[in-house]
């Protein structure tokens, strides 16, 4: 079986290299041919927002928005419940392609079989 990558990203504009770290590994591991679960908690569930990502700079690093486009073309994406509900969004206001889930289907994530997780 081949590995799999999930990845939680806590961090959001309140620490901009290691979001955008995330991020790039993510887009980094799907153009090398490996699946990803990419998980937005904490401060980086507001790029579960349309325009959020696009609008967040860092320099000398690939446009975060990009980066997102290419996880949701070849990954999973998903927006932690408790992390949105503290925020206020709601699956309506989404991103079309990320989806809203808890603690438990992340535990059953990163448990499955050849799945390596990395928490940013």
């Amino acid at each position: 079986m081949a590995r799999s990558l999930v990845i939680k990203v806590t961090a959001g504009e309140d620490s901009p290299e290691r979001c955008n770290q995330a991020f790039t590994v993510a887009a980094a591991a799907l153009a090398s041919g490996v699946p990803v679960s990419l998980w937005l908690t904490g401060e980086s569930a507001w790029f579960a927002l349309p325009g959020r990502a696009k609008e967040f700079t860092l320099p000398h690093a690939a446009q975060l928005g990009d980066l997102l486009d290419a996880v949701l073309a070849g990954g999973r994406v998903t927006l932690c419940t408790q992390c949105a509900a503290r925020r206020g969004i709601t699956v309506d206001d989404l991103i079309e392609g990320i989806r809203i889930a808890g603690a438990p289907t992340f535990v059953e994530e990163v448990l499955g079989e050849g799945v390596q997780a990395l928490v940013y």
